[in-house]
């Protein structure tokens, strides 16, 4: 596939599960109708983001739960992977993670990710933070990372998902109104210092007292904007084309790192 058309589902929160799948299901036949092979929703799409530790722990179940099973069936129907955040439970029975999915067209699950770095107060009460590093993964020739919101804001993830050879990274998340700078400055200077698309499929509307910000936005690997939604809900399509990822790589200084000096930045 050298060219990956993806669409980014900007939406506000439904008020339950059930609303959410059915919302997912006409929004995964839109997509598809209009080319889209990969759909990426916002962090914790399916059940809503900020919840409460209660909410989130009667909502948690594993990867392979039934919100797996009802996303795979929506994937099956429409031909169309998709990519969406939930709540995953915790083996050991502490705080859940927030969790995002990847599930191709034909149901089965390819890729898992929990965030590893919680934003504020919200996230510390209901999640606990993932314990490993995002790895890349493929699917239809692409190689493909996940990261979750403020992931995306450390230089490192995006970094270490480049470094596997990601040729996108792909990030659901929850960025509230205030945050415009993420989109305005971080994510194109992601994509350009690592020669990676990304993609990055934010909430809006309201929950509770928070107002989210929209502007989901696709960024080329140069870190050229290539589509960026407003504040309202929308869906966003956007082609990513593997010329232009190979062309703009032979400008790349990932090349010219020199990891011997950077033991301190670990610390």
């Amino acid at each position: 596939m050298d060219t990956l058309k993806l669409a980014l589902w900007q939406c506000p929160y439904a008020p339950g599960t059930a609303e959410a799948l059915a919302r997912l299901d006409a929004t995964a036949a839109r997509a598809r109708a209009q080319g889209a092979a990969l759909l990426v929703g916002p962090e914790m799409s399916l059940t809503g983001y900020q919840i409460g530790a209660a909410g989130v722990a009667a909502l948690a179940e594993p990867a392979d739960g039934p919100l797996a099973q009802a996303v795979a069936a929506l994937a099956r129907r429409h031909g169309i992977a998709i990519v969406y955040g939930y709540p995953e439970r915790h083996a050991e029975g502490r705080k859940p993670y927030n969790a995002t999915q990847c599930i191709a067209a034909d149901g089965q699950r390819v890729a898992n990710y929990r965030k590893t770095h919680l934003f504020g107060d919200i996230d510390r009460a209901q999640f606990s933070p993932g314990d490993a590093a995002p790895a890349v993964f493929a699917w239809n020739g692409w190689q493909l990372g996940l990261l979750v919101c403020y992931d995306i804001e450390f230089p490192e993830p995006a970094r270490g998902l480049a470094l596997q050879g990601a040729d996108a990274i792909l990030v659901p998340t929850a960025n509230m109104i205030a945050f415009d700078e993420v989109q305005r400055v971080l994510l194109p200077a992601r994509a350009l210092e690592n020669r990676v698309f990304v993609a990055y499929a934010n909430a809006c509307g309201q929950e509770g007292h928070t107002t989210y910000g929209g502007l989901s936005t696709v960024c080329g690997a140069m870190g050229a904007v290539l589509a960026q939604g407003g504040r309202d809900e929308e869906l966003l399509l956007a082609s990513l084309s593997r010329s232009d990822l190979l062309t703009a790589r032979q400008s790349s200084q990932v090349n010219d790192r020199r990891p011997n000096l950077y033991g301190p930045l670990s610390c």
